[in-house]
């Protein structure tokens, strides 16, 4: 049944000229059947790749809406519309409003898990991944970096010249991990690296072996001559991490690193989206445009 499906879904994608890119969270039933798998910031360059006219992301909403920016006259697909990422609304054009009016210096930061409006606000968008690289190179001191505090932090640790205005969003799987529950890990496995996602708290980012974004932590590693790991993260990227590397293990609390809405999507949402060509991610142009400006610049400054 499930080859079926799978069967059914390749021959679609090829009568509809459709690429499928999916991120290393959802379940590896569909990292298994997608054509890129890959973090935010790599979904995004394959989404601007593609020679392919229509996109299906299996990912939360903000990842369709970024491929469809970034890609304004491709069809782009997505399984579940009630696939969201609750960081993604975890702060507000009124806030960046007041923020500009009382500092007409500042750069609007948006990590790139966040929704188009805010987006469309902002001067440049983000990724885990290449956050510091592009903060840094800003020429504005003062950065207001949104949503998410606790990738804010990580980085303005690491650049004391900058003087950061703080949000209070975050990930609910990330912000989940407690020390108290890494002691328990290393506890059990004392030889194990631990490998950190910045997203979790600041007391737990201090407990690392490394810190960084989900590709980061899969380079990491291959790289480490370590055997054992635990890995801060949501549990899907496991499954990258054990077919790369089979001669090691890896560890998460299973019970705590998952995050509900990349786990909304499955096969039949996939192959139920090709039949239909349905639901499409629609945005109107004018928001399109405004929110467009802020990936264009980390596409440019990423480069």
């Amino acid at each position: 049944m499930i080859q079926e499906k799978i069967a059914r879904i390749n021959q679609l994608k090829k009568d509809q000229n459709t690429l499928i890119l999916a991120h290393y969270y959802v379940d590896e039933e569909i990292q298994k059947i997608a054509d890129f798998v890959g973090d935010s910031y790599y979904l995004a360059q394959m989404a601007t790749n593609a020679k392919e006219t229509t996109l299906l992301m299996c990912g939360v909403n903000f990842m369709a809406e970024s491929a469809k920016i970034l890609n304004p006259k491709k069809t782009v697909l997505l399984p579940d519309l009630n696939a969201d990422c609750p960081m993604a609304h975890m702060s507000s054009v009124d806030k960046i409003k007041n923020v500009r009016k009382k500092y007409s210096d500042v750069a609007v930061v948006c990590y790139v898990n966040s929704s188009i409006e805010l987006k469309a606000h902002s001067d440049v968008c983000v990724t885990s991944a290449n956050a510091l690289k592009i903060v840094k190179a800003l020429p504005q001191k003062r950065i207001y970096f949104i949503p998410d505090q606790n990738l804010a932090y990580f980085i303005a640790q690491q650049l004391p010249d900058k003087e950061f205005i703080f949000n209070d969003g975050f990930c609910h799987v990330h912000a989940a991990i407690t020390t108290e529950i890494v002691a328990k890990e290393k506890e059990k496995r004392p030889k194990a690296e631990i490998l950190v996602h910045p997203e979790c708290s600041p007391n737990v980012v201090a407990l690392a072996d490394y810190v960084g974004s989900t590709s980061g932590i899969i380079k990491q590693a291959g790289n480490s001559p370590a055997k054992e790991f635990i890995v801060l993260t949501e549990i899907g990227v496991l499954f990258e991490l054990r077919k790369r590397y089979p001669d090691k293990s890896f560890y998460t609390p299973t019970n705590l690193m998952t995050c509900p809405d990349m786990k909304k999507l499955n096969l039949d949402k996939v192959l139920q989206t090709l039949e239909n060509k349905s639901p499409e991610i629609i945005i109107n142009k004018a928001l399109l445009e405004q929110a467009k400006q802020a990936l264009d610049s980390m596409m440019d400054l990423a480069n």
